[in-house]
Parts: C-alpha cells; sequence; structure tokens
C-alpha cells in the first residue's frame, strides 16, 4: 500500500492540512516548511489521488498552451519548461498549434475554454489581442509567454528583445563595426519588431547611418534567411556585419554561407538571436544573443500557477527575462 497524507505529516512534523496546503501549492506556508513537506513526499514516494483532488477543488488541473507552430524547436523548448513546471504542481498541458493564423489562435482559446482548463498560457502568432480577452472575461487566468500584442493588457514573460539587440550591435560598433545588414522578421511579430528597433537604435546611438538595400524582411524561417543572405551578398557592396532576427534565418544564412562561399566577404561578422544547437556550426566569427528559452516557459507556467491560485497581486506582471551574449570564432573576443 501507497503512502497517504498522514505518513507524509508524520514524517515531516507538520499537520495533515499543512501537507495539503503544499501539495495545492499554497504560497502561505513558509519557505522551510513546504521543503520539508516536499522532501517527505519524495522519500515516501507519496501520489497525490488527482482525481479527488480535482474534485473537490473544482478544478481540471490542466492549463491550456497555444504555440503558433508546435513543429518550431525553439516554442517546443518553451513550452518544455511550462510542462516541467506545471507538472511539479500535478497539472497537465494541453498544446493546441495556431499555425501562426489569429484566427486559429481564438479557435484554440475558444477550445481550451469549453474543456475548462484552469489557466492559459499563449505565444501569440500576430499583434491583435482581442479575441485574447475572451479569456480574461470568462475569469480563465491568462499568460503571454514569448511576445506581446497590441491594445491588451495581461501578464507576460519575455525577453528585452529591443535592448538586447541594441546593446549587441553597439559592442561590435565599439569594436570597429561600421558596415551593418540587418534581416528581420514580420512586422506585425512583437519580437520583429523590438528587434529592429534595438538594432536602428544602436546604430543611432553610434552615429551609423544605415544603408536601405542593407535592410531585409522576411518570414522567421530558414528559407528566407537563405534567400535575405543571398540578397545582400549579391549586391556591389554587401555589408560586412549581418544581423539576423531569429534562430531559424540564421540556418539559412549558414546555409547559404555553406553553398556560396565564394560570394561572401573575408571579414564577414554574424550576429544573430538565440542560441541553439546550429548556432555554432559555422566557422564565420559570429555573436549570439541566448534567450533564456525553458525558462520563460516555466516563468510563464509559474505565473499562471499563480493567478488560478487566486493571487491577484501586481496584475498585469510583465516580467522580462535576461539574455546573455556568445560569441563564436571571434579572433577579437572581448572576454565573453
Amino acid at each position: 500500500m501507497g503512502a497517504t497524507i498522514k505518513d507524509v505529516a508524520r514524517q515531516a512534523g507538520v499537520s495533515t492540512a499543512t501537507v495539503s496546503r503544499v501539495v495545492n501549492n499554497d504560497h502561505r506556508i513558509s519557505p522551510a516548511t513546504r521543503q520539508r513537506v516536499l522532501d517527505a513526499v519524495s522519500l515516501l514516494n507519496y501520489k497525490v489521488n488527482t482525481v479527488a483532488r480535482s474534485l473537490k477543488s473544482k478544478r481540471t488541473l490542466s492549463v491550456g498552451l497555444i504555440a503558433p507552430e508546435i513543429d518550431n524547436a525553439f516554442f517546443m523548448r518553451v513550452a518544455r519548461g511550462v510542462e516541467d513546471r506545471l507538472g511539479e504542481e500535478g497539472y497537465s498541458m494541453i498544446v493546441v498549434n495556431a499555425r501562426e493564423s489569429e484566427l486559429r489562435e481564438e479557435a484554440a482559446l475558444e477550445l481550451l475554454l469549453e474543456k475548462q482548463v484552469d489557466g492559459i498560457i499563449a505565444i501569440p502568432s500576430g499583434n491583435k489581442g482581442d479575441h485574447l480577452a475572451l479569456a480574461l472575461q470568462a475569469r480563465v487566468p491568462l499568460v503571454l509567454a514569448d511576445r506581446l500584442v497590441d491594445n491588451f493588457t495581461t501578464d507576460a514573460v519575455l525577453v528585452d528583445n529591443k535592448d538586447a539587440t541594441c546593446r549587441a550591435i553597439s559592442r561590435l560598433a565599439a569594436r570597429g563595426h561600421r558596415s551593418f545588414g540587418f534581416i528581420g522578421g514580420q512586422s506585425h511579430i512583437f519580437t520583429a519588431r523590438e528587434r529592429y528597433q534595438g538594432f536602428m537604435q544602436a546604430l543611432r546611438d553610434q552615429g551609423i547611418t544605415p544603408r536601405e538595400e542593407h535592410i531585409l524582411f522576411g518570414d522567421f524561417h530558414i528559407e528566407s534567411g537563405y534567400r535575405l543572405m543571398k540578397d545582400l551578398m549579391e549586391q556591389p557592396d554587401p555589408p560586412r556585419t549581418v544581423m539576423i532576427a531569429n534562430y531559424f534565418m540564421h540556418i539559412g544564412v549558414i546555409r547559404y554561407i555553406s553553398f556560396q562561399r565564394s560570394m561572401v566577404p573575408p571579414d564577414l561578422y554574424l550576429a544573430a538571436f538565440d542560441n541553439m544547437e546550429f548556432s555554432a556550426v559555422s566557422n564565420v566569427p559570429s555573436l549570439s544573443i541566448a534567450q533564456p528559452i525553458d525558462q520563460i516557459g516555466r516563468h510563464a507556467a509559474e505565473r499562471v500557477l499563480q493567478r488560478i491560485q487566486g493571487n491577484t497581486e501586481n496584475w498585469p506582471w510583465i516580467e522580462r527575462l535576461p539574455t546573455e551574449e556568445i560569441t563564436y570564432n571571434d579572433p577579437s573576443n572581448d572576454g565573453s
């Protein structure tokens, strides 16, 4: 026979009510007491009766995640962070694919509300947020991850894309880089806009006049990275430093370089958002802006769990997590 809540309480030296509060993520419990209970739960391999818990709390113990693309490695790493944190509290995750469509996103939201999820985490597909208000109208906590939307306010967890891009480009400019190109994403996507704004801000701050023909926009996919890098490199005077606004376009750029090396200036330098498995495969000197991808998911899950538990303090809470700059094959590495 498995351990009971009484066994856990006896092992931890607390009441069964305290064990119940810890299991149900009641933040009124002190960290020390909470840890004693969790240690006892682990030691005794105590399994929470989720069916009984759900009936008693009138909750489904589930949280919905609306992702723009489920075959996108970045979003699935965010999802992993969400799932890991939810699982620690006995919650399950329901993932719905919006396929970068606001109409599908609205349908996904309605589906999750019909399933009576306790909370929703959304990575928005566009810049409109009117339909997201459905969750708040239904009194279901909603947290945005990675992206914000226009004219809609709720809790959110993301990074400061503008500041991170500005810092990286300013750092390179301070080291003597003066010829910059930019490969960006769609203007209706929040992260694409912020990264472009950060790039332009850095050039202004450094007294560099951008060349219009060196600033191109794609769709955050590999093919557009390849195509736009080709367009840049075939210009009579191509830029020597190229900022790429996301990981997948960066892969496209690396692919172009590997196939068309003779078209690439010998002093080319790449800067790109995200540091994932293919960021270091090119021998071209580069700087990657690493996002805490899993932590975006974990922090979003933590926020939605707090709202589910009735914590309404500091709403809306907008949390921006720090990024890190990582250089590869850089002979002038300044210590990162």
